[in-house]
């Protein structure tokens, strides 16, 4: 008997692109058999073991019961997804658990940008970090004597998460064929989100050189000033760990603090999502709330980018809940995070209110971060990327194996079994 042939795998959504398609693969040759629910064109132009392709055109309302009957009659024991909010993703968490089911919940990196999460039974607030304390994480660490792992080197996977975007929407768009009853699980239509990321697709050189003069005008201004992390609206862990219900809610909410709290010469940045689409009217929003609140001089806006130009002369941040935070814990700025968060832990973000914070912000504790971080590198966080083929190639190498194991990442770690991490540096 092959070792892993009792194990089925059924992969439901996954990212933009061909990793599900080659991680399938992957499974297939370890002895394991794998099933793939389509829902739109999207997903079946990028699985090509046409065998293993299941196609799912009924209403919404029917998944539930087919889910049900495909568990039953292929034999399932583990759900394979990408993100845990999205309707027909949360019916399929919550059956699988009912069953007995081992669930694989795939998110992009809670340590960005070299790593992707992988977690068994749910991610971002869903997460067993949650409920991990920074002690119980040292107790876990101190199992084996690990070295402090080293970034893997760069993946480049922007432009190629945004080419597969455009690609996937516009294969949902052109070509619905038996679809007729899907529904994306975004509040606009398929034809809008298309639109949206073949314009983010062709802006990128235009927004590219925004970007960069607008970064220079902050960094040359000799001001001191906070960074505002936004988030895109529709993300999963905005929608559905956080207090707000838009972001104007949230933007209005931290210019009303920093109006009130923060010294008279400081000014505040916005720094947008990178794949920010313009579907909310964040700049304008921005403006309006600056205006509304006396600021109108001391605010900035800044169009997506990399964060470690900002971060290097910030003397504060503040988010919903992005893991883009965790850039500046690792560089022990203050942080206050206003929604659900993994990270969010007394050690590492402030319990002030805002206008406190702006007007003295709380340092974290640096040492408690790097335990925590250090922590993740050796459990959820695999090094590697979804869109790339060098990322793609890189996770694959090691997910697999973390997949097929008897134990999740963090009781791996803890058992003192976790999966050998190869860490990578370039060299010179």
């Amino acid at each position: 008997m092959r070792r892993f042939e009792t194990r089925h795998f059924l992969m439901l959504q996954g990212p933009h692109g061909p990793f599900f398609h080659q991680l399938g693969a992957m499974l297939r040759a370890a002895g394991a058999s794998v099933w793939r629910v389509g829902f739109n064109r999207g997903d079946e132009a990028f699985w090509f073991h046409r065998p293993s392709f299941l196609r799912y055109d009924d209403a919404p309302e029917a998944w539930p019961d087919r889910l049900r009957a495909l568990i039953a009659e292929k034999e399932i024991t583990d759900l394979v997804l990408y993100g845990d909010t999205r309707p027909i993703h949360a019916q399929a968490v919550e059956i699988g658990r009912e069953l007995g089911l081992c669930i694989h919940v795939f998110e992009e990196g809670y340590v960005r940008p070299y790593w992707v999460t992988y977690e068994r039974g749910g991610s971002n607030g869903h997460s067993r970090l949650m409920e991990t304390s920074v002690a119980q994480m040292r107790a876990a660490l101190a199992q084996s004597e690990i070295e402090f792992p080293d970034a893997p080197p760069r993946w480049g996977d922007m432009r190629h998460h945004v080419f597969y975007g455009a690609l996937y929407h516009f294969l949902v768009m052109a070509r619905p064929g038996p679809y007729s009853h899907f529904r994306p699980h975004r509040d606009i239509t398929v034809f809008q989100e298309f639109r949206l990321w073949l314009r983010r697709l062709l802006l990128m050189p235009l927004h590219m050189l925004e970007r960069k003069l607008a970064t220079r005008r902050i960094r040359q201004g000799g001001f001191p000033y906070h960074l505002v992390l936004l988030q895109l609206e529709h993300d999963a862990s905005f929608r559905m760990h956080s207090p707000f219900s838009s972001q104007t809610e949230f933007i209005d909410l931290v210019m009303e603090g920093f109006a009130r709290g923060a010294p008279p010469h400081h000014h505040l940045v916005f720094k947008a999502h990178p794949l920010e689409d313009g579907r909310a009217p964040i700049r304008e929003t921005i403006r309006l709330a600056a205006n509304r609140h006396g600021l109108a001089n001391r605010v900035h806006f800044v169009r997506g980018g990399k964060l470690a130009g900002l971060l290097a002369q910030a003397r504060s941040a503040v988010t919903v809940n992005s893991t883009a935070a965790q850039q500046a814990l690792w560089r022990g700025l203050p942080l206050k995070a206003l929604g659900r968060a993994i990270f969010d832990k007394p050690e590492f973000t402030s319990a002030q209110g805002l206008e406190e914070f702006f007007a003295n912000p709380a340092r974290p504790d640096s040492r408690a971060y790097r335990d925590y971080r250090h922590y993740l590198l050796e459990t959820s966080q695999v090094p590697g990327g979804f869109y790339a083929a060098r990322g793609r190639r890189a996770l694959l190498r090691q997910v697999v194996d973390m997949m097929l194991a008897p134990e999740d990442p963090y009781d791996a770690l803890t058992a003192g079994n976790a999966a050998p991490r190869q860490q990578l540096r370039v060299v010179r």
